[in-house]
C-alpha cells in the first residue's frame, strides 16, 4: 500500500491550545481512513483473486451546456452509487474484523480532554505502522488508479478508432471538448449538429476523463494477464465512465465517445498475444457500437485467413492468427438503439450468426417476467444462459481452451428492476439477483476456458438503487462464484433503503452518518469502507464546479410569491408579466424553470430520468400543462388609511 505522510502540525507542541482538539481529531481520522481501507494502489499490484478499480478522474467529465442538470442522467455521481453497493458487497463479504479495528470518524468521542486526544493518536499509530483490517479480511483488493493513455498515440486506441492515415475522429472529439466552454458561451452547442444533442456532451476536461478510463480498463487487463506468473488477480471489475458500448469506430452515441471494453480487448491482443476475446453485454441497451467493432475485427481477420489458406505462393510468410471476438448481448430490442424501428439497428440488435464469414454474433432480447421463479427457472434458464452456451462452442470450434482467451464483460445495471421508469418503461428488466447469477456463471466459463481471466467495465445504469444493488450483487459475484456464501437478501428492498439513508449526502456535499447503535453491524462496516472509497470524489467534484463556464444569465422572469392571496380586485388593471415556463423534473413533478422567456437559442433536448422518451434516448421532455392560474403579480405597497379622531375641544371637560 502506498505509503502517505501524516502531518500533526504543532497542535502536539507543548502549549499548544486544547480548542483545537476537535478539528484535529477529525483531520487525524480522515488520515486513518486514508490509510487503513485502500487496499491496494497503483504503486502496488493486487494480491487478492478479485480486485476493483476505481478512477477519479472519471468525475471530471460533466455537464455544462446549463446549469440545470435535473434531466441528465450520465453524470459524475454514478460512480458515488456504484462505490455505494460496492462498500456493502464488501462488508458483507468480509470475514469477522481482526482484533486490531480502526475506529471510523462517526465512531469517534468528541475530543475534549488529552485523553480522549491520545486515544486518536494511538488509533492513527496503528494505521501508520501499517495494520490494515481491510486488507486482512477484505476478500477483494481495491486500486485507487491513476492510470491513463494518451489515446492520440496509444496502440489499441488507434487500433479501435484510428484512421490508416490521419486519425480524423480522435482529432475531432479533442477540438470538440476542447473549445466546448467558448461554444457554449456564444449560445452554440459543443456536440456538432450531425449528433445527437440529448445523450452526447462535452467539457474540456472530458478528454482526461476518458483517457482515465481507457487507461484504467488497460491496468485491469495488464493485472489479470499477470495473474499466472505473478499471482495478481483473475478477476477485475473497472468502475469508469463515460460508457463505451454504443460508440463505434467514429460514431459516439448514446453517452459514449470511446469504446472501452473493444479498446481492452485490443490491448490484451496486441500487449499480450490473446488472439480470441469474449464480450457479454447484459446492459439494458443493445451495444451496437461494440458489435459493430467485432464484426470489423472478425470480417478482417477471416479475410487474411482466407488469403493464407488459397496463397499460391508456398513461400509466403504465413500470417499472424489475428483476434477473433464472440460479442453476445442480453437487451431489450425495444428500447434505444432500436426504439425508432430503424430497419438496421433492429436487424443488428437480433442478429445470431456463429461461423460464416467469420462472424461470432448472438443477441437474446430480454421478455418481461411474472416472479423471480419465472425468470430463473424459465427464461435464464430456457433463454438468457444461451449467452454463454454460444460462446463456449465458440471457444471450442477455434482449438479450445487456452492461454489466449480472455472474458469481458460489458456491465450496465439498467435493465435492473429498480432503474428508472423512464429507462424500462418497456417492461424489460431483470431481478438483482440475476447481476449475481449471471456473474456466477461467467466466472464458471472464464474458469473454463480462459483460467479464470475476466475483466468487468462498467457501462450503463443511472437510478442511485439501480447502481448500488447491481455492483453490489455483482460485485458478491465475483467474489465469491459458486461457493455459496452470498444471500440474496443482501440487496433486498429494506436493506438497500437502510443503505440510501445511511449514505445519503447533506448539504455540503457530507453524507449523513448514523449514530452509533443505531444500526447493524454490516452497515457500520460499510459507511467506513465506503468514506474510503469515495473518498476522492469531493476533490474532483470541487474541481468540475469551478471549471462551469459562467454562462451569462438573462433577469429572471420569476418574481416573489405573494405570501397572501391577492384579491380578485386588486387583479383589475394591474400588469402582469408572462407564467414562467414549466419543464419536468426527474420525479416527473413540474417546477418554475429559472431560465427566461426568450433565450438566443433554445437548449438542446435533454435526456430525462422519470418522461417517456417520445422515440429515442435523447428524445424531448414532454413538458406539463401549464397552470393558466398562475399569474405573477408585480409587488405592491399596501394601502395605508388614517383615521382622525374627535377635536381635542370635544375631549375637554
Amino acid at each position: 500500500m502506498a505509503s502517505q505522510a501524516i502531518s500533526l502540525s504543532n497542535s502536539d507542541e507543548p502549549g499548544s491550545d486544547p480548542a483545537d482538539s476537535d478539528s484535529l481529531v477529525t483531520s487525524l481520522t480522515a488520515d486513518i481512513e486514508k490509510l487503513g481501507l485502500v487496499a491496494s494502489s497503483t504503486s502496488t499490484h493486487p494480491t487478492k483473486e478479485t480486485a476493483v478499480f476505481l478512477q477519479d478522474i472519471c468525475l471530471q467529465h460533466h455537464f455544462i451546456r446549463s446549469r440545470d442538470t435535473s434531466a441528465i442522467v450520465e453524470k459524475p455521481e454514478r460512480l458515488r452509487a456504484v462505490n455505494v453497493g460496492l462498500a456493502a458487497a464488501i462488508a458483507h463479504l468480509e470475514e469477522p474484523p481482526a482484533a486490531t479495528k480502526v475506529e471510523p470518524e462517526y465512531l469517534l468521542p468528541t475530543a475534549s480532554t488529552s485523553d480522549d486526544l491520545a486515544a486518536a493518536l494511538g488509533r492513527m499509530n496503528l494505521a501508520a505502522q501499517g495494520i490494515d483490517p481491510l486488507e486482512s479480511s477484505s476478500p477483494v483488493s481495491i486500486i485507487k488508479s491513476t492510470a491513463s493513455v494518451d489515446m492520440f498515440n496509444h496502440p489499441a486506441v488507434k487500433f479501435i478508432h484510428g484512421d490508416v492515415d490521419v486519425d480524423v475522429y480522435l482529432e475531432n472529439l479533442r477540438a470538440w471538448a476542447r473549445d466546448s466552454r467558448d461554444k457554449i458561451l456564444k449560445g452554440e452547442s459543443e456536440i456538432p449538429e450531425s449528433l445527437s444533442q440529448g445523450d452526447l456532451y462535452l467539457c474540456p476536461t472530458s478528454v482526461d476523463a476518458i483517457q482515465g478510463a481507457v487507461g484504467t480498463v488497460c491496468e485491469a487487463v495488464d493485472a489479470v494477464m499477470h495473474n499466472a506468473t505473478e499471482q495478481r488477480c483473475k478477476r477485475a471489475f473497472v468502475s469508469v465512465r463515460p460508457p463505451g458500448h454504443h460508440c463505434g469506430e467514429d460514431t459516439p452515441a448514446g453517452f459514449c465517445f470511446v469504446n472501452n471494453v473493444a479498446i481492452g480487448a485490443a490491448h490484451a491482443h496486441l500487449q499480450h498475444g490473446i488472439r480470441r476475446v469474449v464480450i457479454l453485454d447484459i446492459d439494458l441497451h443493445h451495444g451496437n457500437g461494440t458489435q459493430a467493432i467485432a464484426w470489423q475485427i472478425n470480417e478482417e481477420t477471416y479475410r487474411k485467413t482466407l488469403e493464407t489458406e488459397y496463397s499460391e505462393s508456398e513461400a509466403a510468410p504465413p500470417e499472424t492468427s489475428g483476434l477473433k471476438i464472440y460479442y453476445g448481448s442480453i437487451h431489450d430490442i425495444l428500447s434505444y438503439p432500436c426504439e425508432d424501428g430503424k430497419t438496421e439497428l433492429v436487424q443488428a440488435a437480433s442478429v445470431s450468426l456463429h461461423g460464416p464469414h467469420g462472424q461470432h454474433i448472438e443477441n437474446i432480447h430480454l421478455q418481461p417476467y411474472t416472479s423471480d421463479e419465472h425468470f430463473f427457472d424459465v427464461l435464464y434458464k430456457e433463454q438468457y444462459s444461451k449467452l454463454l452456451k454460444k460462446a463456449g462452442k465458440f471457444i471450442e470450434g477455434s482449438t479450445g481452451k487456452g492461454d489466449d482467451v480472455l472474458v469481458f464483460i460489458s456491465c450496465g445495471f439498467d435493465a435492473c428492476q429498480h432503474e428508472y421508469p423512464s429507462m424500462s418503461r418497456h417492461g424489460r428488466t431483470v431481478p438483482t439477483s440475476f447481476y449475481h447469477r449471471f456473474t456466477v456463471d461467467a466466472c464458471a466459463f472464464a474458469d473454463r476456458y480462459a483460467q479464470g481471466r475476466l475483466v468487468s467495465v462498467l457501462e450503463g445504469g443511472y437510478s442511485d438503487r439501480a447502481l448500488a444493488s447491481g455492483a453490489m450483487a455483482h460485485l458478491c459475484g465475483l467474489v465469491n462464484p459458486g461457493e455459496g456464501k452470498v444471500n440474496e437478501q443482501w440487496w433486498n428492498v429494506e436493506n438497500l433503503e437502510k443503505l440510501e439513508r445511511a449514505t445519503k449526502k447533506r448539504r455540503g456535499g457530507k453524507q449523513s452518518l448514523t449514530p452509533v447503535g443505531a444500526s447493524e453491524s454490516w452497515l457500520d462496516r460499510a459507511l467506513v469502507i465506503f468514506s474510503s472509497l469515495d473518498d476522492g470524489s469531493a476533490q474532483y467534484m470541487a474541481q468540475a464546479s469551478s471549471l462551469r463556464p459562467a454562462i451569462p444569465i438573462p433577469p429572471s422572469s420569476m418574481t416573489l410569491r405573494e405570501r397572501k392571496k391577492t384579491s380578485v380586485h386588486s387583479l383589475e388593471g394591474s400588469p402582469t408579466s408572462s407564467p414562467p415556463r414549466k419543464r419536468n423534473t426527474p420525479t416527473g413533478k413540474s417546477r418554475k424553470s429559472q431560465s427566461p422567456q426568450k433565450q438566443p437559442r433554445e437548449s438542446p433536448p435533454l435526456f430525462a430520468t422519470d418522461t417517456p422518451e417520445n422515440s429515442s434516448r435523447s428524445s424531448l421532455m414532454e413538458n406539463p400543462p401549464s397552470n393558466s392560474d398562475s399569474v405573477a403579480l408585480p409587488k405592491k405597497l399596501p394601502r395605508v388609511i388614517l383615521r382622525l379622531g374627535p377635536p381635542p375641544d370635544a375631549l375637554a371637560p
